[in-house]
């Protein structure tokens, strides 16, 4: 799966793998599950990771490695969340490769830039009840700023906020894109709206995987 922040990638890859009956492997929770049981793996990832710091390469890929040996990975995995960028991708080719596989697709949940800023800077949280969220958009209060559950004050976090959420964005859409043209030169790249409703986005994503007999 490629996809910006908020483009529902994470979603999709979700609904894919409950359709194709294969695993959703998501690199974030390969390293929290490392942590978790304190591999030698985990540790050294929690090291990276205390201190604000990218988890090399080198680590996310042993980690996607043993996580593809599993037996349930056997049939095939939806990937998410990993190749970040086109060395992680070269990389993710050859250890595929070695065991005999290959990328099939790579699915790019594509959303204009705009739309995603919009997404992502749209919430706004209740200042009593952290669970009473709220979008602009998506999910308004029915009076400006303020809870229609307790009718609290309405606050937005700071990660939330346009300038923070656009900073993110100049970071991570250029390596994104090197894998869209990596994956584009390969012949494998398939692109969809990601800007419709989330089924519509599913049965689109599932035609490209699988185009229906003529």
């Amino acid at each position: 799966m490629v996809g910006a922040p908020g483009a529902g990638k994470g979603t999709q890859a979700a609904l894919l793998a409950e359709r194709l009956g294969i695993p959703h492997v998501a690199s974030g929770d390969i390293f929290r599950d490392h942590i978790r049981r304190e591999t030698a793996l985990g540790k050294k990832v929690k090291s990276y990771m205390d201190q604000g710091a990218l988890v090399p390469d080198d680590l996310t890929v042993q980690m996607i490695d043993d996580r593809l040996d599993k037996p349930d990975a056997a049939k095939g995995v939806i990937l998410d969340g990993f190749p970040r960028t086109r060395r992680q991708a070269e990389v993710l080719d050859a250890m595929l490769a070695k065991k005999g596989g290959r990328v099939t697709a790579a699915l790019y949940v594509d959303v204009d830039r705009e739309k995603l800023l919009r997404r992502l800077s749209g919430r706004w949280l209740c200042t009593e009840r952290a669970d009473h969220v709220y979008h602009e958009t998506a999910r308004p209060p029915k009076k400006t700023g303020v809870c229609d559950i307790d009718g609290a004050p309405l606050y937005q976090r700071d990660d939330d906020k346009p300038a923070t959420i656009k900073a993110r964005m100049e970071k991570q859409l250029p390596p994104m894109f090197e894998v869209v043209d990596y994956y584009t030169d390969s012949g494998v790249l398939h692109a969809v709206d990601g800007d419709q409703p989330v089924d519509e986005v599913t049965d689109e994503l599932m035609r490209a995987i699988a185009p229906p007999a003529r």
